[in-house]
């Protein structure tokens, strides 16, 4: 019963933050919610910041295992794609963090470092996908374009929706701003392919273009 608690502690935290914006729910909220006292979360959990920590370690385990990249091949286009649907799904599932992503991490450092290691891992991980599709004579370019583009996909991803909701004046993303993000991420990699990948990226990009 006590880790059933917890488990619904953290889902409704994560409906709220969501919803609501992190900065606007406090414990008290989520306790009122889960129709239990204040006592019986903090049983559970010392703050707010600590179920934080819990569900960003969630989201840290579910976006590493979205930045795998084949081990026994070269990568292709299909990779690229299913990489940025597995990614733009997780970003989609713990949004929160990235609605408020720099007031929550000015007021976390050990959240501020584990968040910068990740942002690490994206970047080699973008690197290395598009190294492995020059190595495949699919992509054409330098090694500083390749650097330059992973480091753009990774800025381009991280404040989309940041982005997005100062653009269209509205806080609340939906699942077409996220796949707007897709295409235009996939979009800063067609310059680089030979025409026919190229054509066969366009492709693929119009099923998530508005």
């Amino acid at each position: 019963m006590a880790r059933r608690t917890r488990e619904r502690i953290l889902e409704t935290a994560l409906v709220m933050f969501n919803s609501q914006g992190e900065p606007n729910v406090t414990t008290n909220h989520i306790a009122d919610e889960l129709e239990i006292s204040p006592g019986n979360l903090y049983y559970h959990f010392r703050n707010k910041d600590d179920i934080v920590e819990q569900l960003f370690t969630a989201y840290e385990t579910r976006m590493d295992e979205a930045l795998k990249v084949p081990e026994e091949r070269l990568p292709n286009l299909e990779d690229i794609w299913m990489q940025l649907h597995r990614v733009f799904e997780c970003m989609w599932d713990f949004r929160f963090l990235y609605r408020d992503l720099v007031d929550i991490l000015s007021r976390n450092r050990k959240l501020k470092l584990h968040f910068g290691r990740m942002l690490n891992r994206a970047a080699a991980s973008a690197s290395e996908v598009l190294k492995g599709l020059a190595q495949a004579e699919i992509l054409r370019a330098t090694a500083d374009e390749i650097r330059a583009s992973a480091e753009n996909v990774l800025l381009l991803t991280t404040f989309w929706l940041n982005f997005n909701a100062v653009r269209n004046s509205r806080v609340d993303p939906n699942q077409e701003d996220l796949n707007q993000g897709i295409y235009q991420v996939m979009l800063l990699i067609a310059p680089f392919l030979r025409d026919a990948e190229r054509l066969h990226l366009n492709t693929l990009a119009q099923a998530y273009r508005r």
